[in-house]
């Protein structure tokens, strides 16, 4: 059976042969690819809730007058859903003390929020304007 044929059937024939020692049926190679993805997926779905709230909180402190419970709410659930991620994989917890993979992000919200604003990406600071700490604080 190949993973391309079935994907969900190939992940149970694995499953099975590894609660049974079958190591020689192992599709070694695909598995190592697949647990290599899920880490990557994690690990993007940490950095999109962040874009996410650096966007918002660009869009806040930049047109103030404009905020909406609708941006608040998006703050809130950005949050939350960090907090999930960070609390179900703590080894992530790495990618928020990397001032660079926090760049990157930034860069996309700082792109994002003035698309969104209608503002020149100018008037946004090049660098996060943020310290991790303020992103994650519910009081920021």
């Amino acid at each position: 059976m190949s993973k391309t044929t079935d994907f969900l059937l190939w992940t149970q024939q694995q499953a099975e042969y590894l609660k049974n020692g079958r190591w020689t049926e192992l599709d070694v190679e695909n598995l190592v690819e697949e647990l290599e993805t899920l880490g990557r997926s994690e690990q993007k779905e940490l950095g999109s809730y962040l874009q996410v709230l650096l966007m918002h909180l660009l869009k806040c402190q930049y047109q103030p007058e404009r905020k909406t419970k609708s941006w608040d709410n998006t703050i809130s659930n950005c949050r939350t859903k960090i907090q999930d991620c960070l609390e179900d994989t703590p080894s992530l917890q790495r990618f928020l003390a990397d001032s660079e993979w926090i760049d990157k992000y930034y860069r996309r919200a700082r792109r994002d929020a003035a698309k969104e604003t209608q503002n020149p990406i100018d008037i946004f600071p090049t660098e996060c304007p943020f310290t991790v700490e303020q992103v994650l604080n519910w009081e920021f």
